[in-house]
């Protein structure tokens, strides 16, 4: 007789009972004091998802730490808060390496101190009209440590009206700027019809290139800007004679060359991200010390940049006004095909129009990382739905209108974080971009066009 094999029982009852002891454990171990401690808010970072980058530091008052301090950090979609510890540390995580706000709320420093401004660490500067708000961002390394040392001093709040005063006078300077990148793209716009999304990545072109003049090359700043505005004019001459002309000759439609122009900016914007990285990068006297007018801190490179904006919109106009070319330029916009019968060499003036788009955005683009501040490689992008939105508020195709929708813009941007979030303000302009083209569809200084 042959033996019988007989199969033992798997033993599944103890594989079970098993795995429901290790999770009983885990949960026991997860919801004890010890684990409760382990992430307790009071230790610097503990109670935040942690990520590879960080601010961080130690508020101090007359050598002393400050404990239960709230910080708090905002920018770029992303906020945090936290508060300082028994020894006075924070730290605040960020999901990138990007320029953020940091915010002490004053609110829960000691009675009868603030941060004090004159000890602040260089390159550090409060934002107008706060003593607890500052612009940071990361250096070479995945952290910023952030000390920051309390002083006697006595909180002052803005009221309203000088709140609105403030973002009044910032929206100006911000609308003047934009209105020479807009001008320039209404102009192309005007005489060719193209939409070119790759306005912003001129606009970056002129940073960047005041950048390697100025920064990089330890040239003086005024021979980068001189740079700039060349290489800005040289850009839009290479843009165009390169591409647009040869594109227009072969008979390609309004869509099919702005989906180029948009092909155009990816290569573009990228091509800057591979040389420079992704870092900010800081142009010559940034961030300088404020000059009070009453209520309103403007820098001295605030005043310049509304001055040297102020004398370039007047010399656009009166190229546009009283010169033949500028006179061909509007006759062109009006009508291309009467100005050809009329003689008018529209290859030569767009090609000239090129140009001078060129230059302003370039111009612009300085001024841009002056009012930021800071270089990036994709700074332009960041203005240019503004720009859009500006050239459609004052009239497609007309300098003027873009001027106009610039301010109004501008405006609009900075006064709307009295109401809403800084990071929403945008969004702002573009609201008031629907409702003004819900009642006036062709813009503010725009024809009505018949169709059909």
């Amino acid at each position: 007789m042959s033996p019988t094999t007989v199969a033992a029982p798997r033993p599944l009852r103890w594989t079970v009972l098993l795995l429901g002891a290790l999770l009983a454990a885990v949960l026991l171990i997860s919801g004890s004091p010890l684990a409760a401690h382990a992430a307790a808010p009071d230790t610097p970072g503990a109670d935040q998802e942690q990520t590879d980058f960080y601010f961080g530091g130690v508020i101090t008052n007359a050598e002393k730490p400050v404990p239960d301090v709230t910080v708090s950090v905002t920018g770029n979609g992303f906020d945090a808060e936290t508060v300082t510890d028994a020894d006075g540390r924070w730290r605040l995580y960020v999901p990138e390496k990007e320029t953020y706000t940091l915010i002490v709320d004053e609110s829960t420093l000691p009675e009868g101190v603030i941060v004090d401004p004159a000890q602040l660490p260089e390159g550090l500067q409060p934002k107008s009209g706060t003593t607890g708000e500052f612009e940071v961002e990361f250096g070479l390394t995945s952290t910023k440590i952030v000390n920051l040392f309390l002083g006697a001093g006595e909180r002052v709040t803005q009221s309203f009206v000088d709140q609105l005063a403030v973002r009044l006078v910032n929206g100006l300077n911000f609308g003047l700027l934009l209105a020479l990148a807009a001008m320039g793209a209404a102009l192309i716009y005007g005489t060719t019809g193209l939409s070119n999304f790759a306005h912003g990545e001129m606009v970056t072109w002129g940073a960047l290139v005041a950048l390697v003049f100025s920064t990089m090359w330890t040239l003086p700043l005024w021979l980068g800007i001189t740079a700039a505005v060349l290489g800005g004019a040289a850009l839009g001459l290479a843009m165009d004679a390169g591409l647009w002309r040869p594109l227009r000759r072969r008979g390609l439609g309004v869509v099919q060359l702005m989906i180029v122009s948009i092909g155009l900016s990816l290569a573009l914007r990228y091509t800057y991200q591979f040389f420079i990285g992704g870092k900010t990068y800081q142009l010559p006297g940034a961030s300088p010390a404020p000059i009070q007018f009453g209520p309103i801190q403007l820098s001295y490179i605030d005043l310049v940049s509304m001055a040297v904006s102020i004398v370039v919109i007047v010399a656009v106009a009166f190229f546009l006004l009283r010169t033949r070319i500028g006179k061909a330029t509007r006759a062109i916009s009006d009508n291309p095909q009467l100005a050809s019968a009329s003689g008018i060499n529209v290859d030569r003036v767009v090609r000239i129009v090129w140009v001078l788009a060129g230059a302003l955005a370039a111009i612009s683009g300085v001024l841009w990382a002056y009012f930021r501040p800071g270089v990036r490689w994709d700074m332009g992008t960041q203005m240019l739905l503004l720009i859009f939105a500006a050239i459609t508020l004052g009239g497609l195709g007309t300098a003027f209108g873009a001027l106009l929708g610039s301010l109004i813009v501008g405006v609009v941007v900075e006064t709307s974080t009295l109401w809403i979030p800084s990071d929403l303000k945008y969004a702002g302009a573009l609201v008031v971009l629907i409702l003004i083209l819900l009642v006036r569809p062709q813009g503010l200084l725009g024809r009505k066009e018949r169709l059909g």
